[in-house]
């Protein structure tokens, strides 16, 4: 298999030269950006309880969304590859579904609560059945979140990981969610309405326009 060209793109460097950034930038693909997951990586991912990631269909339309689950819900199957398991949700499928146009995937892994340090990996996606994975990963955790189970899992060959510095990470306390607010707001399907639309017309009404529907 043909290792994929990772090398910086060239709005990358054109930005680094027009920025005077080229010498840092040189530093930091050197030392900080990996083919493969470090033992630290390793160790850091399987802590972790979220993770934001990022898709794109064949037309190059971004999708951006999160995944939480118990730490390391997201699995590391060797120093190159990783899955997470997709659950019954709303249906859309927008994530798995760009992935069937367009592998390319990237993960933003945040520690907010102790190390205040964030980890990106970069790579190519596949979808595949919860057998399929077993078949091929034999160690795959069987229950990675209690009482659910996959309708299929996304495994990441990796291309690159690097760190996210730390600088301006906020710093977040876990709690339970406040009983009380979960009764008080609107339904997630009603949290954000499209507001009623008013009549443009200018004549009459003779029946009840859009904003009384």
């Amino acid at each position: 298999m043909t290792r994929p060209d990772m090398t910086p793109s060239r709005g990358e460097r054109l930005l680094q030269s027009h920025l005077g950034t080229g010498e840092r930038a040189d530093a930091f693909y050197d030392r900080q950006v990996h083919p493969h997951l470090t033992t630290a990586m390793r160790e850091f991912i399987q802590r972790q309880s979220m993770v934001f990631l990022s898709t794109a269909d064949s037309r190059g339309h971004c999708d951006a969304t999160f995944r939480a689950g118990p730490p390391g819900f997201v699995t590391v199957l060797d120093d190159r590859t990783l899955a997470y398991p997709e659950y019954r949700g709303n249906g859309v499928l927008a994530s798995a579904g760009n992935i069937t146009e367009n592998p390319h995937i990237g993960l933003l892994f945040m520690d907010f609560t102790r190390d205040h340090i964030g980890l990106h990996v970069n790579g190519s996606a596949q979808l595949l059945t919860d057998q399929e994975l077993r078949a091929a990963h034999p160690w795959t955790p069987v229950d990675p979140a209690p009482g659910r189970h996959p309708v299929l899992w996304t495994r990441i060959g990796l291309h690159e990981a690097y760190v996210h510095c730390s600088k301006h990470i906020p710093h977040l306390e876990p709690a339970p969610r406040p009983l009380g607010l979960a009764r008080t707001r609107p339904r997630d399907a009603d949290y954000f309405p499209e507001p009623a639309q008013a009549s443009v017309s200018s004549g009459p009404m003779t029946g009840p326009g859009p904003a009384s529907r």
